[in-house]
C-alpha cells in the first residue's frame, strides 16, 4: 500500500476482480483463456492454486493482506512494481498491433473474393477499444489452436520435433519481454506465429498424405518403367519439384503424393501407362472421345434479335456492331432467301460455332472502344458484326466471347495459368477469332490449343504468309516477327480482302442499293463535289512534295472533310475543305450519294470505306505507290507476317474493280493527276458492288467454308502410283499422263480419264502453270486469269506435274523450302516439297520458276470455284 499509489492500487483491484474464479492452474494454459498467463510470465503469481489442484478464489482485499503479511508478499510486490509499467505498455502495444495485424497481414479478409477460414486467421471484428483484456484473449486463442494442432502433430509417426521446439522458443520469447524495444518483439512474435501457422498446416497436409499412401499401399505407386512411356519418370519428377506452379494440378487432383503425380499424368495427360488399381485401362486422348451425335440440319434465320441479346453491351465498340447490325437486318433476310432457293434444300450441317472477339477484350487492351466516336478504325468491328450475322444466318449454333472469362467458361478450361490440358471433348466444331484471341486461348489452353487448333479459324486482316506462319522455319529464315508463327494451316487464316491466296477470303459487306435508290443517286449526284478518306487528322498531314495535288483538286472541285474534332478545327485540313466533322453512318451514306469523288491520301490501307463510295456512285481515286509499300520499306507493315507488296492505297479496287469506278495515279504527277481529275468530272458511273461483299456473297462463301473446309481430318500424301487406272480390253492396266493441255490455254489440267481424289476444291478447277523466274504463283496464276489454289499443292509436288510441263531434270531433291515445288533450267535441278506447311503460292525466287496449282473463280465470288458449292 506504501508503495502502490492509489490510483495503480484501485485499476490492479479491478483487474483481480474479473479474474475471480478464473483460474491459472493445470499448466501453461488453463481450462478458460484469459490473461492470467501472460501475467504469470511476467512475474507476477496473482493467483494460487492449491495442493488439490482447485483454484483459489483470491479476492483484491485478501491479496493485499498476503503480501504486506510475509516476506514472501513484499517480494512479490517489488517484482510487481518492476513488471506492472511494462504490462501496461505490453497491453497497449498489443492492442496496437493486432489493429495493424488484422489491417496488413490479413487484409485478405475483409475482400469480397474471402478465402477458407484458416484456424490461425483472427476474425475481421475490431474492437470497440484498446482493450487489454479483449486483445490478450484473441492472442490466446491463436495459442491454444497452435498447441492443440501440435498435440495432434505429436500423435502423428512423422511429426516435427522442430515445430514444437518453435512453440517452446515463442512462449520463452513471451515470458522475457522486457520494456526496451517492446513493439519490435511484438513484432517478430507475431511473425513467428505466422510462420508456424503455415508450416503447421504442411506438416498436417504431409502427413494425412503420407498415410493415405500407407492405407493404399505404396507398391500402388512406384513409378513405371515402361517403354511405351519414357518420358514418364521425368514427368513425375517434375511434378515433385513444380506441381504447386499451377492451380490447376490441385484442381485435377495433384496433392504432392506419388499417387497423385500418376493418376494425373495417366488419365488428364498421357505420359504415364493407366494405373490398373484406378480400373480405367484408356489413355486420355481416347477416354476423351465423344460419341458423335447425330449432325443437326441448319436452317436459315432471319430474325436477329437473339444475335443482338448475345452481343451485348457496355461498349462503345460493340454498340457500333449492333447498330450496324439493326441497320442491314432487311439486307440479310433477303440474301437468306435467295441463298436457300440457290442451294435447293440441300442439307447443311448445323455447328457449334464459339467467336472470341480478342481485340476488344480489355485482358488486350482494347483501343479501339474508346476511338469509335473519335475517328478511330472501324474496320475491324465492321468485319466482326457481319461475321456474327452472317453465322447466325446460315443456322448455327452460336456462342459469343468478349472476354477471358467468357473464353474460360465456354471452353471448359481448369483454374490455373494453362499448364493442364482440357480433360472432355472440345465442346465447339469451330472457334472463329484474331491473334489477340488466339494468344489468349494458348495461354488458358495449355496442351490442348495443339491438340485442338484444327478447329480454329483466325481473322487476320492484312493475312500470314507460309513462310510466316511455320515457327521453326522462319525462326531459321529470318520470318519470325510479332505475330505468325502459329503452324496453323495457312487457309486457317481469314482476309478481309482476297490479297493472299494461302489464307482463306472471310470478307464484309456493304450496303447494297435497290434499283430506285440508284435511280436517285444518278440524278442528285454534284459533279464537281470531292469527299475526302480520313476521319483523323493525322490522315491529312500532307508529305512534303504533295502540296500540289490539293491545289489541283481545290481549283476543280469543292472539297469535303469528315475529321474528328471536339473543339477546335483540326489545323492539318485546309481553310478551303469544308469539314462536317465525324458522321453517322446514315448521313455518312447521304453525303457520299451526292458526291461524285472520293479521294485518299494513301492511308489508310485496304479499309472498307472505298468499297462504300463506290456502291454509292462515287469514283474512287487513289494514290500509286513508288516504290510498292511492304514490311521492307514502310513502318506501317513492319513485323506483320507478310511480304505482300501494296502498289496502290486499296489494292482489291485497284485490280478487282479499276476503271472506270477506280482510278491510281501518281499523286507527285502534277499532269497525271489534273488529267484524271478532269476526266473524273466528264465520266458517268453507276453504283456498283462486287458480289462478293453482298450479303449474299458473304453468306454463300462463308457457308462453303463451314461445309467443306476440315482441318481436323489428316490429308494423306498424294501418291499417284496408287491412282485406280483403266484396264484395256486384254486386261492390262493403261498407263497415261496425270496432266494434259487444257484446250486455249498453256496450262495443263487434271486427266478426264483419271480417277481423281476426293478434295476440296474439286480438281477438275486445277489448272498447273509454270512462273517465270522471280514470279510468285500469286502473280503467274492472276496473269493467266486463275487464282493460286494452295490446297492443289498436294497434288503437283511431284515427278508426275514435271514430266506433264516437260521439265528437264537432271536431279530431284527433296527439301524444306517455301518456294517449292520449282526447279532451276539453268542447272536443271527440279526440288519437291517436304513440308505441307510450307505450300505456298506467296512465296518467289529469282533462281527458281515455280510450279503453280491455280484454278478458276466464279464471276465476283473469287474465294469459290465454279463446281465448289
Amino acid at each position: 500500500k506504501s508503495r502502490f499509489p492509489h490510483r495503480q492500487r484501485h485499476l490492479l483491484n479491478e483487474s483481480l476482480s474479473d479474474f475471480r474464479g478464473a483460474g491459472c492452474g493445470g499448466g501453461f494454459l488453463g481450462e478458460r483463456t484469459d490473461c492470467c498467463w501472460m501475467l504469470r510470465a511476467l512475474g507476477c503469481p496473482l493467483l494460487s492454486t492449491s495442493s488439490s489442484g482447485v483454484n483459489s478464489d483470491v479476492s483484491g482485499d485478501s491479496f493485499w493482506k498476503m503480501i504486506t503479511g510475509s516476506t514472501d508478499g513484499k517480494i512479490m510486490v517489488r517484482r510487481c512494481l518492476v513488471t506492472f509499467k511494462p504490462f501496461r505498455i505490453f497491453v497497449v502495444g498489443v492492442g496496437f498491433f493486432s489493429l495493424c495485424f488484422l489491417m496488413t497481414s490479413l487484409g485478405g479478409q475483409f475482400s469480397a473474393k474471402r478465402l477458407g477460414d484458416s484456424p490461425f486467421t483472427i476474425r475481421a471484428e475490431v474492437l470497440g477499444g484498446v482493450e487489454s483484456r479483449g486483445v490478450l484473449r484473441k492472442i490466446s486463442d491463436m495459442l491454444e489452436v497452435i498447441l492443440k494442432r501440435m498435440d495432434t502433430l505429436s500423435k502423428l509417426d512423422n511429426s516435427s520435433t522442430t515445430d514444437v521446439r518453435r512453440l517452446d522458443e515463442l512462449s520463452l520469447a513471451i515470458s522475457r519481454f522486457q520494456p526496451a524495444g517492446l513493439v519490435e518483439r511484438i513484432q517478430a512474435i507475431a511473425q513467428n506465429v505466422s510462420n508456424m501457422a503455415v508450416r503447421v498446416e504442411q506438416i498436417l497436409q504431409s502427413s494425412m498424405i503420407q498415410g493415405r499412401v500407407v492405407r493404399d499401399g505404396t507398391s500402388r505407386c512406384e513409378v513405371p518403367r515402361d517403354s511405351r512411356f519414357p518420358e514418364c519418370p521425368g514427368k513425375v519428377d517434375w511434378m515433385r519439384s513444380r506441381w504447386t506452379s499451377d492451380p490447376c494440378y490441385a484442381f485435377y487432383g495433384v496433392d504432392g503424393s506419388d499417387c497423385s503425380f500418376l493418376i494425373y499424368l495417366s488419365e488428364v495427360e498421357w505420359f504415364c501407362p493407366p494405373l490398373t488399381w484406378r480400373n480405367r485401362t484408356s489413355p486420355p486422348t481416347q477416354q476423351t472421345q465423344q460419341a458423335k451425335s447425330p449432325n443437326r440440319q441448319a436452317a436459315f434465320r432471319t430474325d436477329l434479335s437473339v444475335l443482338l441479346e448475345q452481343v451485348g453491351s457496355g461498349k462503345e465498340s460493340l454498340s457500333f456492331m449492333k447498330r450496324r447490325i439493326r441497320r442491314l437486318a432487311q439486307q440479310w433476310a433477303t440474301a437468306a432467301n435467295r441463298l436457300d432457293l440457290k442451294l435447293g434444300q440441300r442439307w447443311r450441317d448445323q455447328k457449334k460455332i464459339l467467336v472470341h472477339v480478342g481485340f476488344l477484350t480489355e485482358e488486350s487492351g482494347d483501343v479501339f472502344s474508346p476511338k469509335v466516336l473519335k475517328g478511330g478504325p472501324l474496320g475491324e468491328m465492321v468485319q466482326w458484326a457481319d461475321i456474327l450475322t452472317a453465322l447466325h444466318v446460315l443456322g448455327h449454333n452460336l456462342k459469343i466471347s468478349m472476354s477471358v472469362k467468357e473464353l474460360q467458361g465456354f471452353l471448359g478450361v481448369p483454374p490455373g495459368r494453362g499448364s493442364c490440358p482440357l480433360t472432355g471433348p472440345l465442346p465447339f466444331d469451330l472457334i472463329y477469332t484474331d491473334y489477340h484471341g488466339l494468344q489468349q486461348m494458348k495461354q488458358h489452353m495449355g496442351l490442348s490449343l495443339k491438340k485442338h487448333k484444327c478447329h480454329i479459324r483466325v481473322i487476320d486482316t492484312f493475312g500470314t504468309e507460309p513462310a510466316y506462319n511455320h515457327e521453326e522455319y522462319a525462326t531459321l529464315h529470318g520470318y519470325r516477327t510479332n505475330w505468325g508463327y502459329w503452324n496453323l494451316i495457312p487457309r486457317q487464316y481469314m482476309t478481309m480482302f482476297p490479297h493472299t491466296p494461302d489464307n482463306s477470303f472471310m470478307g464484309f459487306v456493304s450496303e447494297e442499293l435497290n434499283e430506285t435508290e440508284k435511280r436517285s443517286i444518278s440524278q442528285n449526284k454534284v459533279n464537281n463535289m470531292a469527299v475526302v478518306y480520313g476521319k483523323e487528322a493525322s490522315m491529312w498531314k500532307i508529305q512534303q512534295g504533295k502540296e500540289s495535288f490539293m491545289e489541283i483538286l481545290h481549283r476543280y472541285m469543292e472539297v469535303h472533310g469528315t475529321v474528328y474534332y471536339e473543339t477546335q478545327r483540326p489545323p492539318e485540313v485546309p481553310p478551303f475543305v469544308k469539314n462536317h466533322g465525324l458522321l453517322p453512318q446514315h448521313e455518312l451514306q447521304q453525303l457520299l450519294r451526292k458526291a461524285k469523288l472520293f479521294i485518299g491520301f494513301g492511308f489508310p490501307y485496304e479499309g472498307p470505306a472505298p468499297l462504300e463510295a463506290i456502291a454509292n456512285g462515287c469514283i474512287f481515286l487513289q494514290p500509286k505507290f513508288q516504290p510498292p509499300h511492304s514490311s521492307l520499306n514502310h513502318d506501317f507493315f513492319r513485323g506483320k507476317p507478310t511480304s505482300r507488296e501494296v502498289f496502290s492505297q486499296h489494292p482489291y479496287a485497284e485490280q478487282y474493280i479499276g476503271r472506270p469506278h477506280v482510278m491510281t495515279v501518281d499523286y507527285n504527277n502534277s499532269f497525271e493527276f489534273d488529267s484524271a481529275i478532269q476526266e473524273i468530272m466528264k465520266i458517268k458511273v453507276e453504283p456498283y458492288l462486287p458480289y462478293e461483299y453482298t450479303c449474299e456473297g458473304m453468306l454463300e462463301r462463308v457457308h462453303a467454308y463451314i461445309q467443306n473446309q476440315d482441318f481436323c481430318v489428316p490429308e494423306p500424301p498424294f501418291i499417284p502410283t496408287n491412282l485406280s487406272l483403266p484396264r484395256s480390253a486384254s486386261g492390262s492396266r493403261m498407263l497415261g499422263p496425270l496432266f494434259v493441255p487444257l484446250p486455249n490455254s498453256t496450262a495443263l489440267g487434271w486427266a478426264p480419264n483419271m480417277m481423281a481424289p476426293a478434295a476440296w476444291p474439286p480438281l477438275s478447277s486445277l489448272r498447273l502453270l509454270v512462273s517465270q523466274e522471280g514470279q510468285s504463283c500469286v502473280e503467274a496464276c492472276h496473269s493467266a486469269g486463275f487464282v493460286c489454289e494452295p490446297a492443289h499443292f498436294r497434288f503437283i509436288n511431284n515427278k508426275e506435274a514435271l514430266r506433264g510441263l516437260e521439265v528437264q531434270c537432271e536431279v530431284v531433291d527433296s527439301e524444306i523450302n517455301h518456294v517449292l515445288p520449282a526447279f532451276s533450267v539453268m542447272r536443271r535441278e527440279c526440288g519437291l516439297q517436304r513440308e505441307p506447311l510450307l505450300f505456298s503460292c506467296a512465296g518467289y525466287s529469282p533462281k527458281y520458276r515455280r510450279l503453280c496449282p491455280c484454278r478458276d473463280f466464279r464471276p465476283e465470288q473469287v474465294a469459290l470455284c465454279r463446281d465448289c458449292l
